[in-house]
């Protein structure tokens, strides 16, 4: 098994333009058919995570899912949110398929809407 890859993200706040800073993020991989939480950690005031939620041997192929608590930060931000808010976390479910790989997750989000997309 090929080794040495990472996996990082980053969160943006579209509503403000800004790095989200203090994020709330959760990884899990999926083993036998469950998610297996492997990390919790928050973005730094850069929007991202410090250090990389894998890399090295942790590097492994598979499923995971990283979840992102953004009702929380929106709330602390100020943001009027109704409640129930319409995005209280946002969970991505993807695969890595080559562990040697630089795998980055970046999140674009306001409180009503989110994107995502394979990184550099």
């Amino acid at each position: 098994m090929k080794t040495g890859g990472r996996l990082s993200t980053h969160v943006l706040d579209t509503m403000r333009g800004v790095p989200a800073r203090g994020v709330a993020v959760e990884l899990s991989v999926r083993r036998d058919g469950r998610w297996e939480s492997l990390a919790r950690t928050a973005t730094n005031a850069d929007g991202r995570v410090d250090p990389p939620l894998l890399q090295g041997d942790s590097m492994q192929t598979g499923e995971y899912r990283l979840v992102f608590a953004v009702g929380d930060y929106f709330r602390a931000a100020g943001a009027a949110l109704p409640q129930p808010a319409f995005l209280e976390r946002i969970a991505i479910e993807f695969g890595i398929a080559d562990a040697g790989a630089h795998y980055h997750v970046p999140v674009l989000c306001t409180p009503w809407s989110y994107s995502t997309y394979r990184g550099s």
